[in-house]
């Protein structure tokens, strides 16, 4: 973040003088005019104008106002009379795992099998031998009748190539023969806790592993490159910057901060980065005699992110009931649940933040009870604790959030995409506690909104248009799917940057825009607030600033 002598000398001037006397003396760099702004500040104040210096919006007001800070070298952009808001920030986001799946084979719209299998044949045949084909996201929800994929649907178009290819929601995944026999799972192998293998009749591995037996593979998989990792980087923020993503919480950088540090050094980093590690690694950083986050506004570290379960669509999310389509299976509590307690208070005790994955209500009502256990051990203070999807809520742990002052990192895109099938797999009245938006902002919740890329598309008006509408891809669900739990255009937008500002204590330089803070923002190609809400979907990002600079346009 540049914070030069005259920005300083300029916000001081604010605090003292009139708007027309802070003009006259101090010219902007950039000026946005005949604007429609959204503010998204605490009154919601709409604006016509505002003027930017260095990296920090500086005034926003009327044309009139606003003009008087025109001078030789300052840049005007006049947008039209188009809406403008604050950068969208998205709040639970697998970055580099983004830009990597955008040059991977892209399985997730395949409507069969057939389909399935074409895709990664075709994909297949441009890579030479012994490439792994990694990514994929696929989403057997697509198909009639819904089966898993297996090694043997694969193995004749991938024969020189070991696949392990992700559900969509990267909690499964598919390996062909050929990387079982590099890992060497075979019939004889284990399930470990927390995991799971997908076994036929007689035993046999099937090609598909669950959670924490995922691992099996990985092992072998080697590690990509330093120039591959800079790559996807560099897809990734192109990527976000186009689609008016101006930060993200990178829930897995873990060791791919030097990646990011050194796109900031070379001035391609186009999007501000909070970065979290494993939970299992609070002993580095407690070592470290760390008391917080630390960096600057453009990339930060200092969370830590745990899991508690799996996923609602690899029925590995963990439940106090029982699945309605395995009725054996209550999920999967993840390997880390029984260390949880302890890592939690540790990394508490060295000021490091914890998101916690909790899908299933079980789950949820075990991480919430360890927050409150780690509260009351450790003292009060300002630690914004949050869990990452708060997918399936019990209606009586859906109060603790506001209670216990735990922030609902959510991603409402989960919703249009999941409520296709959801009710096959849980009943009316667990499903009445999932994605309860309104529920949770009505007793006094903070929700941070995200987009679970590349798990879901990083597009966020997608997710603007999931959480309005609840509308789900089938188009089974005109009125919505769970109507009651709908929220507002303004209590979306609201979550997307004030709330995800806020849940990683930087809601005092971003997510509003207000004098003082950064400039970021957005300008769009239709007024989402007004629209008819079916519409939203359809909008487009024209332009995206981010620390005071135009990182993406529609010319």
């Amino acid at each position: 973040m540049k914070f030069t002598a005259r920005l300083f000398a300029s916000l001081l001037l604010l605090a003292s003088m009139s708007l027309s006397a802070i003009a006259q003396s101090m010219p902007a760099d950039m000026v946005v005019l005949n604007a429609n702004i959204r503010t998204m500040d605490a009154k919601r104040t709409v604006a016509r104008a505002m003027a930017i210096v260095d990296n920090k919006i500086v005034a926003v007001g009327t044309e009139d106002q606003i003009r008087a800070f025109v001078g030789p070298k300052t840049m005007q952009i006049n947008a039209g009379g188009k809406t403008i808001i604050p950068g969208f920030n998205d709040a639970h986001v697998h970055f580099l795992e983004t830009g990597q799946q955008l040059s991977s084979v892209d399985l997730r719209d395949a409507k069969s099998p057939q389909e399935f299998v074409e895709r990664i044949k075709n994909f297949a045949a441009k890579l030479p031998k012994g490439r792994w084909i990694l990514g994929g996201k696929w989403d057997h929800e697509n198909w009639t009748p819904n089966n898993l994929p297996t090694a043997a649907m694969i193995d004749a178009v991938t024969p020189d190539n070991p696949v392990f290819i992700d559900r969509l929601d990267g909690h499964m995944a598919l390996a062909n023969s050929l990387a079982m026999r590099l890992a060497k799972v075979d019939k004889n192998t284990k399930d470990v806790e927390g995991g799971e293998i997908v076994r036929d009749a007689a035993s046999n591995p099937t090609g598909v592993l669950k959670d924490a037996a995922m691992g099996y593979i990985s092992r072998v998989i080697p590690s990509p490159s330093w120039e591959e990792r800079m790559e996807a980087a560099t897809a990734a923020t192109e990527y976000a910057a186009s689609l008016g993503v101006t930060s993200v919480t990178d829930v897995s950088a873990g060791t791919d901060i030097g990646v990011y540090q050194e796109l900031l050094r070379q001035g391609k980093l186009k999007t501000r980065i909070y970065g979290c590690s494993p939970l299992s690694d609070y002993k580095r950083w407690e070592r470290t005699g760390l008391r917080s986050a630390f960096g600057d506004a453009m990339l930060r570290v200092g969370c830590l992110k745990g899991y508690s379960d799996g996923s609602l669509g690899s029925t590995t999310a963990w439940f106090f009931q029982p699945y309605l389509d395995a009725p054996n299976s209550v999920g999967l509590a993840a390997d880390e649940v029984p260390t949880m307690p302890e890592m939690v208070d540790k990394a508490d005790k060295a000021g490091l933040q914890i998101n916690i994955h909790a899908i299933g209500d079980r789950a949820n009502a075990t991480v919430l009870d360890i927050f409150a256990k780690t509260a009351a051990a450790n003292g009060e203070r300002d630690r914004r604790f949050r869990i990452e999807h708060a997918q399936h809520l019990r209606q009586e742990d859906i109060k603790r959030f506001g209670a216990q002052k735990v922030v609902a990192s959510m991603q409402p895109f989960h919703i249009i995409d999941d409520g296709r099938w959801a009710a096959k797999r849980i009943d009316e009245a667990r499903l009445k506690g999932t994605y309860a938006f309104r529920t949770l902002l009505d007793n006094g919740g903070v929700l941070a909104f995200g987009s679970d890329s590349p798990v879901a598309p990083l597009n966020p008006i997608w997710g603007v248009y999931g959480s309005v509408t609840r509308r789900t891809l089938d188009e089974r669900n005109p009125n919505g799917w769970i109507p009651e739990q709908k929220i507002s255009v303004d209590e979306t937008v609201r979550a997307f940057t004030w709330g995800s500002a806020y849940a990683e204590f930087q809601e005092n330089l971003k997510g509003t825009l207000e004098v003082g803070k950064l400039a970021d923002f957005v300008m769009l190609s239709d007024d989402i607030f007004t629209i008819d809400p079916p519409k939203i979907r359809d909008v487009r990002v024209l332009m995206t600033v981010v620390d005071g600079r135009v990182v993406f346009q529609i010319r």
